[in-house]
């Protein structure tokens, strides 16, 4: 007698975020916050990295949050926004303040841990606006465990964004990539975006191209 094969496990699938995905993509974002690496335990808070790269998105910019889902959980996302400059206003409006509770005030310079460090970048969100990137409104961020990483899915990631972008009015998108991260440029040079200039940008490398 013929023993059944096993199920299949189906393919992960992009799709809408959803607000049960919040855990997710936060354990997400710290996982792969130091370079595309596992950032546990560098930071005291496990929440910090992600309260300003992932947690503003999802609150503010929910429509341009997508996950990849394996079935089980969400194993990687896009977040972003079409319009920088509005996203910036509500980070200052609507962001801050709700997490005063957590990062009353920003802390005096010098800054001594990471967590100092981020706390001081959710506190200026203006750092945002670079006034060469004025033709590229949009801008994301994306970010997978390694379990599925080099499949198609951050492809996939980014591409789900950029339609949605551009229907929400906008022509271009940006992002900035660590000048190291050698593997993340050739990703993204895969995808089409090019290398913005932009003076004084030390070791970050702004990229751009069409939503469409």
């Amino acid at each position: 007698m013929t023993s059944a094969p096993p199920p299949q496990t189906p393919p992960a699938v992009v799709r809408p975020y959803r607000e049960s995905d919040l855990a997710a993509v936060y354990d997400i974002c710290l996982r792969t916050a130091d370079g595309g690496g596992d950032a546990t335990g560098i930071y005291a808070s496990g929440d910090v990295v992600a309260d300003v790269y992932a947690g503003p998105y999802v609150h503010l910019e929910p429509d341009l949050a997508f996950v990849l889902d394996d079935g089980t959980r969400a194993v990687g996302y896009v977040v972003g926004t079409a319009d920088t400059e509005r996203f910036v206003r509500a980070c200052r409006d609507v962001w801050i303040p709700r997490l005063a509770h957590r990062y009353p005030a920003p802390p005096s310079p010098p800054l001594t841990t990471p967590d100092e460090e981020m706390v001081a970048l959710h506190h200026r969100p203006e750092r945002m606006l670079v006034p060469e990137l004025v033709d590229h409104p949009a801008h994301l961020h994306v970010d997978l465990l390694p379990s599925h990483q080099g499949a198609g899915h951050g492809r996939a990631l980014v591409e789900t964004f950029l339609a949605a972008a551009a229907r929400a009015g906008a022509p271009a998108v940006h992002l900035g990539v660590a000048t190291a991260n050698t593997r993340a440029r050739g990703f993204y040079d895969r995808l089409g975006f090019v290398q913005v200039p932009v003076p004084g940008a030390g070791g970050t490398a702004y990229l751009g191209r069409s939503t469409t």
